[in-house]
């Protein structure tokens, strides 16, 4: 009997090395492929060329492992689908995030049809996650389930996988724990057992996000307006979740889950910044504002006129909002089953950044777009990041926040 054919994406570290090792246990037919996804090296960090020691550790394994191996050029399509995406967000006032993008564009993507050209049956990458079939209608249906280990759980960062994709791929070290994949990668003698996780982005590696931002994002002066917490526009803030979804009319939601938009003469002017466009919601470094007593955070960014508008204080009423908005074509579940209809509501688990912890959410869906709306207020939403939301360990779906 043919054994099944898996391709794994061998980045270097640990994680998908442990993958690739147990996928051979497992008696799958394996090969090891490295994306080499960027070219640029002025902007990586000290003189560490980051990808030729990944590539190199990850031939290693395969070595060891005694697998194929082969690397792969995807830097063209990288930039096209992410480095491109990212300076068009930036520009625009909104936070990307990377790493989500890359999962669905290119590493279950790209990768995955040159993967098929092997006659490949899966991808498997190292992420903590995990992946289970049940029947809907009789139809096989996956999802998408934590890691196991909690404090490394990622799956958010698949949150923007389709049923198709989800059907190719294997996570087979998401029931592990780290210190359990450390210790199977030491004793197969791996050379990954004990290198640090790369903190970079989306397989970039170890990139100064200033630096790679002002390649294309020119500096701008500007002014840093403080923005004082008794504004008539933050009483909206202060509506009290409803558990009745019906007890909600449009107004209200709009009031509730879009962003505010201030004007300078709102506030006063505390200092200048080099560009807006470099700035996000709930920053708190980089202002070089002093003397304001408590710390000062961005509340919202205008990139077309050049201002940053900050708030004193972590309790300031700009940072914390109830309720956010997901345009109808920015959403995507991942159980497609479970889709909300125009006039229908469910309540779920939701964050907004990978390991946040999950806060109990009302998710409203209308014509125009799905309204997320949290029992308790949410520090620093951003336009552009991704919310994603979940029934118990299980995410059910996710969208570009407004």
């Amino acid at each position: 009997m043919k054994r099944p054919r898996v391709v794994v994406g061998l980045s270097g570290g640990v994680d998908s090395s442990v993958a690739a090792h147990l996928l051979i246990q497992q008696g799958y037919e394996v090969i090891g492929m490295f994306m080499k996804n960027w070219h640029d090296e002025s902007v990586t960090i000290s003189n560490e060329c980051p990808w030729m020691e990944d590539s190199t550790d990850a031939m290693l394994v395969a070595e060891k492992l005694g697998i194929p191996f082969q690397a792969i050029d995807l830097s063209e399509e990288y930039k096209d689908r992410i480095v491109d995406y990212m300076f068009a967000e930036y520009e625009a006032g909104r936070t990307p995030n990377p790493d989500i993008l890359c999962n669905r564009e290119i590493k279950f993507d790209i990768f995955l049809k040159a993967a098929q050209k092997l006659k490949a049956d899966f991808v498997a990458t190292g992420h903590y996650c995990q992946k289970k079939e049940i029947a809907v209608e009789g139809e096989p249906v996956y999802q998408l389930i934590a890691g196991a280990d909690p404090n490394k759980d990622q799956s958010y960062f698949l949150c923007q996988l389709s049923q198709e994709q989800l059907s190719k791929a294997l996570f087979p070290i998401g029931h592990l724990q780290k210190p359990d994949v450390r210790k199977i990668a030491k004793e197969a003698d791996l050379i990954t057992a004990d290198k640090k996780d790369s903190q970079g982005l989306c397989f970039i590696g170890k990139v100064r996000l200033p630096e790679f931002l002002q390649q294309q994002l020119k500096p701008k002066k500007g002014s840093i307006i403080q923005i004082q917490e008794d504004l008539p526009v933050f009483e909206r803030l202060k509506v009290p979740v409803l558990t009745k979804t019906t007890d909600w009319d449009q107004d209200m939601l709009n009031a509730v889950c879009l962003p505010i938009h201030f004007t300078p003469n709102q506030g006063k002017v505390l200092g200048e910044h080099n560009g807006a466009h470099y700035f996000t919601v709930g920053q708190r470094k980089g202002l070089q504002v002093g003397g304001t007593g408590k710390p000062l955070f961005v509340i919202a960014t205008d990139t077309r006129e050049n201002i940053i508008y900050t708030g004193l204080g972590e309790e300031h009423p700009g940072l914390n909002r109830f309720g956010l908005f997901v345009k109808t074509d920015q959403i995507h579940w991942i159980r497609e089953d479970l889709a909300l209809k125009p006039g229908e509501s469910a309540e779920y688990l939701a964050r907004i950044r990978y390991r946040q912890p999950l806060s109990k959410a009302t998710l409203v869906m209308k014509e125009n777009g799905l309204y997320v709306i949290f029992e308790n207020p949410q520090k620093g939403i951003a336009s552009g990041q991704f919310v994603a939301w979940y029934k118990e360990d299980e995410c059910i779906g996710s969208g570009t926040i407004f």
